[in-house]
């Protein structure tokens, strides 16, 4: 499957953005998809991950309470809303895919997933 991120641009600190991610390609198998993220100099973290199903969901201790995931699956997209941004939430943002027989089951680590997008650039000014 081929995954197109969209959505990042530059913001002030508190605003909002949302993410996109737009697969394409072999859609027909279930696949579970996260949000990380890679600042310069930093690994690449786990931001957020959602099942298949939509009903299960993973999120980093640093966006709890801020970002959102959700997904549909009609549409082939999932997003991320990311609410009061901070500075240290600067970093180019990734999707990932993997597929999955599991409906309910959320991955969190790279290595989880085959899949990804090109990345899509978060800058937040303080």
């Amino acid at each position: 499957v081929q995954l197109q991120a969209s959505g990042g641009g530059l913001v002030q600190a508190g605003d909002s953005l949302r993410l996109s991610c737009a697969a394409s390609g072999r859609t027909t198998y279930m696949y579970a998809v996260a949000w990380f993220r890679q600042a310069p100099g930093k690994e690449r973290e786990i931001v957020a991950s959602v099942s298949y199903s939509g009903d299960n969901t993973h999120f980093a201790h640093s966006v709890k309470g801020r970002f959102a995931i959700s997904r549909d699956n009609a549409k082939n997209t999932v997003y991320l809303q990311m609410n009061s941004l901070k500075p240290e939430d600067t970093a180019a943002y990734y999707c990932a895919a993997r597929i999955t027989y599991y409906h309910h089951y959320v991955y969190v680590n790279p290595t989880d997933f085959r899949s990804w997008g090109q990345g899509t650039q978060v800058t937040v000014s303080s």
